[in-house]
């Protein structure tokens, strides 16, 4: 069954020598399709740019991570508004709020992330959301524009079961990678990811980062690829009691779905 990848970060520095092989590799490792994500205005620009080179192959989104909410603009918001207007470009974000690291004052990231969720609801397209150590205002902005929005997903989630179930309730799908595999960190995690409703699961690497604990790469820096995606999935579906193929097919199914890929997509 194929496997759909809905955030890796291709346009990083670290696939910078062997792009088309990651690529390949991934499509021979069943990911059939991949979706980049567009972190600030250059990477997001960069991401629609690579994805004119594998047409139903690869997808993008356009936002502004909250770390460059200090760069938001009216200049911003119209250039990544018009690279939304684009059909391989499937969501809006990364967005949202990281009280974790502030690289950005939390009111510019509050700001930064009304004005993208305004942008969703504009578009008629998904958010594609992060959210680190600042769950209850998140869902505290989040809650204002769900109604107006077509989709939510909060990408690489790694919270508690009291957060998952606050973002279910509000109608989110959720990005599970491969942390899931790791024994020290995602252990929590084993406890209640089986509340997560079929529907409701999509899959993720986040390449070039989180490179599931459970590969051993030759190589001697850590990198991702979104080849690796498969290690999550078997890790995930032992988990949640699904067969690979079951995890697959509804991982596959819900990602076509809320991001509207395009049905010539899953024939190639």
């Amino acid at each position: 069954a194929m496997l759909i990848d809905i955030g890796l970060n291709l346009t990083s520095k670290q696939f910078q020598q062997d792009r088309a092989e990651v690529v390949q590799r991934a499509r021979s490792a069943g990911v059939g399709i991949m979706i980049l994500t567009g972190t600030d205005i250059h990477h997001s620009q960069n991401a629609y740019k690579l994805t004119q080179g594998y047409p139903s192959i690869l997808f993008s989104t356009s936002g502004m991570h909250p770390h460059h909410a200090k760069d938001w603009n009216a200049q911003a918001q119209l250039t990544l508004h018009a690279l939304s207007t684009h059909p391989e470009v499937v969501a809006i974000g990364e967005c949202g709020l990281d009280f974790n690291r502030n690289f950005s004052p939390r009111k510019e990231q509050e700001y930064c992330f009304e004005a993208q969720l305004e942008m969703a609801v504009d578009t008629g397209l998904p958010v594609f959301l992060h959210e680190r150590d600042a769950h209850e205002r998140f869902i505290q902005i989040l809650g204002r524009y769900r109604d107006r929005l077509s989709g939510a997903v909060v990408h690489c989630f790694t919270g508690d079961e009291s957060q998952l179930r606050a973002y279910l309730d509000t109608d989110c799908h959720i990005g599970i990678t491969g942390w899931i595999c790791d024994t020290r960190r995602g252990l929590h995690m084993h406890d209640f990811v089986h509340i997560i409703p079929d529907n409701r699961l999509m899959v993720e690497t986040d390449a070039p980062y989180l490179l599931p604990s459970t590969v051993r790469t030759a190589q001697h820096r850590k990198r991702n690829e979104p080849m690796y995606l498969p290690v999550v999935v078997d890790t995930l579906a032992s988990i949640r009691g699904e067969t690979v193929d079951q995890l697959a097919d509804i991982t596959t199914a819900n990602a076509m779905q809320f991001f509207r890929l395009p049905i010539s997509a899953a024939i190639e």
